[in-house]
């Protein structure tokens, strides 16, 4: 089925979104780093958008789309498997709120992202920008979420390092994120368009091992397919152990030890009791000698 393979969902989402911006840069500089109607006076380095509202506009909206449905379903695959217990299983109703307000804001995100590539900056500047800020927006108020929701995981799930890996990769990518798009809005500010542009496509190649990092989270599920729940793995490892212990023991199908002691138990009780009882029960019985006969008088 479709989810066996739910390692690949990350990886070809961040694929088809490193493909999209290597392509429109090689394009950009093969044909000789033109300027674009859409481009300021002073700027000389191309935004993305500046690219994809030019005659890559169709390969812009294809890849920006495939990318935000490929990358969508790993958060609602994320979700079925910890709710299936292939992953670690939320205990709390709070982290299953928390995950599913990460689905809607990456939802929301993917929105924006499909809506900026259509509406493009030369055409559209206003909508795009406000667009862009849902895209941006989107998928950090997601990645909190999700944060939030593995740092409670991790306290519960101590043992799985993963969740650990997972929080701080995303949290690494809020506080990035956040900080680069404050300056990418600065740039904008102060009209310094080309600090903007190379802002922007920081911002972009992040999203990319952003995406990428979601290969981690199912990595449990790639090496425990049918995972147990933590109560599951309890009582089976508490059994596993009772079961040990009557081995060693010897209790059950007629062990060494069981042998040892059943046959010592019964030989040592059946012979010294047998043996003492009816040799003391038979020798207190025992008529009493005759008396000894009195030498004859006649001689």
């Amino acid at each position: 089925m479709w989810y066996i393979s739910y390692w690949f969902w990350p990886v070809f989402s961040a694929l088809v979104w490193a493909a999209m911006l290597i392509t429109m840069l090689v394009v950009w500089a093969t044909d000789g780093y033109p300027k674009y109607p859409s481009m300021e006076q002073t700027q000389t380095i191309a935004y993305i958008s500046d690219i994809g509202a030019q005659g890559l506009k169709p390969f812009f909206i294809t890849m920006s789309t495939i990318t935000v449905v490929s990358f969508n379903v790993n958060f609602i695959l994320e979700r079925w498997l910890r709710h299936t217990g292939r992953l670690a299983p939320n205990t709390s109703v709070w982290q299953k709120i928390w995950s599913l307000a990460s689905v809607i804001a990456a939802i929301a995100g993917g929105v924006g992202l499909i809506l900026v590539t259509v509406f493009d900056t030369l055409h559209h500047p206003r909508k795009h920008r406000v667009f862009l800020g849902l895209f941006i927006g989107g998928y950090i108020v997601s990645a909190i979420f999700i944060c939030w929701e593995y740092q409670r995981l991790g306290y519960y799930y101590r043992s799985e390092s993963i969740l650990r890996y997972s929080f701080w990769i995303k949290l690494f990518f809020i506080i990035v994120e956040v900080a680069l798009a404050i300056a990418f809005g600065v740039a904008g500010n102060q009209k310094k368009y080309n600090v903007g542009a190379v802002l922007e496509w920081v911002i972009a190649f992040i999203f990319f091992f952003y995406v990428l990092s979601f290969l981690i989270d199912f990595m449990p599920a790639v090496r425990h397919k049918g995972r147990q729940s933590r109560a599951t793995e309890m009582d089976v490892a508490l059994a596993e152990g009772g079961d040990q212990m009557a081995a060693e023991r010897g209790y059950f199908r007629g062990g060494a030890a069981a042998q040892e002691h059943g046959n010592g138990y019964t030989n040592g009780y059946m012979n010294g009791h047998a043996n003492g009882d009816t040799n003391g029960h038979l020798n207190a019985h025992k008529p009493p000698a005759p008396a000894a006969v009195p030498p004859s008088r006649n001689f």
